[in-house]
């Protein structure tokens, strides 16, 4: 359980150094083709990362690392997809993006991975909704990110180390962002489907998303470097917060039970 906990280090440092190594050989040889290597690599280390890191923690999942793959590339593929079209139609029929339509549907589309893990996957636990939000936030994220890095690799003509800001600001902010959200989101969705979809845990459920809504919103509208880090830190402690009373809710189911060691 020990080598668990801290895989996620083993992500971080292996993915960094195989980064550094490409961009390096990038910039010696000048050979275009390893450009999509670089930016897949770049919008994908810190987000493997996160969810390694939380698959480390002192909870008790159902769902393996199969799962957790597939809601990943659910969640980045399909959620980017259904985001852009939904938000394309509501462009052409309001005339303006309107932040708040924005949050609203890229919460939404991040969360349909971890509903076909409520609907398909039988051998669950109560954190597993934390994980696989986590996991479908981090593959939207960094679909995204790939899509940011490639319009500046463009816009820049070929500027790799305005591409590689963009890669290192939006990896960074990404646990605080598009995976911090769609973990406490689908954790009351996972919450509420334990309960039986009674009343106050869907109403529970609801009120979660709308902060998601609200958080994303706010986001997406302020330029300010104090502003995000005051949003990250709001984000972030929700979501310890949510795994610290999960691990919580384990003990207390299970009393018996030896939990993996850990910290959530």
């Amino acid at each position: 359980m020990a080598a668990r906990r801290w895989w996620w280090l083993v992500v971080l440092v292996m993915g960094i150094a195989l980064f550094v190594a490409l961009n390096q050989v990038l910039v010696t040889t000048q050979n275009p083709n390893l450009v999509p290597s670089l930016i897949l690599l770049g919008a994908a280390v810190v987000p493997a990362t996160f969810v390694a890191f939380v698959a480390g923690r002192r909870l008790v999942f159902g769902v393996g690392s199969g799962v957790i793959a597939i809601t990943a590339f659910v969640g980045g593929v399909v959620g980017v997809v259904t985001a852009g079209l939904l938000e394309f139609d509501v462009m052409r029929s309001l005339g303006v993006m309107p932040m708040l339509a924005v949050g609203v549907i890229e919460e939404a589309a991040k969360l349909i991975g971890p509903i076909g893990v409520l609907l398909f996957v039988r051998n669950r636990q109560p954190a597993d909704g934390l994980l696989v939000g986590v996991a479908s936030g981090a593959g939207f994220a960094a679909l995204e990110t790939m899509g940011y890095a490639f319009v500046t690799l463009i816009q820049s003509k070929g500027n790799i180390l305005a591409t590689d800001a963009v890669l290192l600001l939006r990896g960074v902010l990404s646990p605080a962002a598009h995976m911090a959200w769609t973990g406490l989101t689908a954790a009351a969705l996972f919450a509420a489907a334990e309960r039986g979809w009674r009343g106050a845990a869907v109403a529970r459920f609801l009120g979660v998303y709308l902060v998601a809504v609200l958080l994303h919103t706010t986001w997406d509208s302020v330029g300010s470097p104090l502003v995000y880090i005051v949003l990250a830190a709001i984000s972030l402690g929700l979501l310890t917060y949510t795994a610290h009373r999960l691990a919580g809710t384990a003990r207390d189911a299970r009393p018996s039970a030896s939990l993996p060691v850990g910290r959530p």
